[in-house]
C-alpha cells in the first residue's frame, strides 16, 4: 500500500534537541511520517502520530520549504553556539519518497555550505550512498548510523516488512566506510538473529551501537508493550529475545569482533562522539 503524500510548508526546520537527544542543540526532520512503518517504532505512542488518522506508515508529509529554512536556521543558530544536528528523530530521512523529492539531499547541500560542527545521520535506506559526494565534504563532522537490527531477514519482515532489506544495508555500510565516511551500524532494537551477526557487522563497520526496547523506547519499555511487540515475539516462538537481559548475551557475542571501545550501549551510541574520537 503506497502511503498518502502532502506537502507542507513548515515554520520552522530545527528543533532544540531534547530528552534521548539532548546531546545535541538541535533535530530536523525533512519529513513528518514515514512510510517504512516499523512495528516497533516508538513515533507511533507520540501526538504526530497518534492524532492522526491514518495509522504509522500509511502518511508522509513532505516539508517543502525545509532547504530554505535550514540555510537560515544554521546561521542563526549559531550566534547561541555550536549546531549539532540529529537528522532524523521521527522519521527516515531517506524513506522511499526521497527518490523523488530530494530534499535530504538538498539539506545536505545547504549544509555543507552553512556547515553545522556535528551531523549525525540516522537512516536504515541503503539510498543514503547516493549522497557519498556530499557525505564526503563533511569530512570528520558527519557519523552516519544505519539502522541493521538483525541479520535474518525472515525476521525483519515480521517487525518491519516495509523497511529495506538487511544485505542492502550491510552493503551501504561496506560502501560508505570505503569511501572514507565514518559510520556505525545501529543494532536497534535488537531483534532475534543469528550466531554469526557480529561477523558480519564486523565485515563492514568499526563502530555500534547497540539496544533494546527496554533501554531505547524512551519510557522503559512501556511504549512498546503498548504497541503489543511481545505479541508478536510470542506468536513468532521467539519470546526468549523479548527480555532485559537478551541484549547482554548479543555484547558478548559481540566482543569477540569488536573492542570494548567500539561497542556503545543505548544513548551513548546516539550522542555525539567525543572529540578526537575519530581520529
Amino acid at each position: 500500500m503506497q502511503p498518502s503524500i502532502q506537502k507542507r510548508t513548515s515554520r520552522s526546520i530545527l528543533t532544540k534537541g531534547s530528552g534521548f537527544l539532548n546531546g545535541y542543540s538541535h533535530t530536523l526532520n525533512p519529513y513528518a511520517g514515514c512510510a517504512f512503518g516499523c512495528s516497533y517504532c516508538y513515533v507511533r505512542r507520540m501526538p504526530i502520530a497518534l492524532f492522526r488518522e491514518e495509522d504509522w506508515g500509511e502518511w508522509v508529509d513532505i516539508k517543502e520549504n525545509a532547504v530554505d529554512l535550514v540555510k537560515k536556521e544554521i546561521p542563526k543558530a549559531r550566534k547561541k553556539g555550536e549546531v549539532s544536528i540529529f537528522m532524523s528523530s521521527s522519521t527516515d530521512p531517506y524513506q522511499p519518497i526521497e527518490f523523488k523529492t530530494d530534499l535530504t539531499r538538498g539539506l545536505l547541500k545547504a549544509m555543507v555550505e552553512e556547515m553545522p560542527d556535528f551531523l549525525f545521520l540516522q537512516t536504515r535506506s541503503p539510498l543514503v550512498t547516493r549522497d557519498i559526494d556530499l557525505l564526503k565534504k563533511f569530512g570528520k563532522k558527519v557519523l552516519v548510523s544505519m539502522t541493521v537490527e538483525t541479520d535474518l531477514d525472515s525476521v525483519r519482515k515480521i517487525f518491519a516488512p516495509s523497511a529495506p532489506p538487511i544485505a542492502g544495508r550491510l552493503k551501504a555500510l561496506q560502501t560508505l566506510r570505503e569511501n572514507g565516511i565514518p559510520v556505525q551500524a545501529a543494532v536497534a532494537p535488537l531483534l532475534p538473529c543469528s550466531e554469526h551477526f557480529p561477523k558480519k557487522l564486523a565485515e563492514v563497520t568499526d563502530r555500534l551501537t547497540l539496544d533494546d526496547f527496554f533501554m531505547g523506547d524512551g519510557s522503559g519499555g512501556k511504549r512498546t508493550e503498548q504497541l503489543g511487540i511481545r505479541k508478536l515475539f510470542e506468536e513468532a516462538g521467539l519470546e526468549d529475545w523479548y527480555q532485559r537481559k537478551a541484549y547482554l548475551k548479543i555484547k558478548k557475542r559481540l566482543q569477540a569482533f569488536f573492542p570494548d571501545s567500539a561497542i556503545y550501549i543505548s544513548q551513548e551510541g546516539f550522542s555525539p562522539p567525543e572529540e578526537g574520537e575519530y581520529k
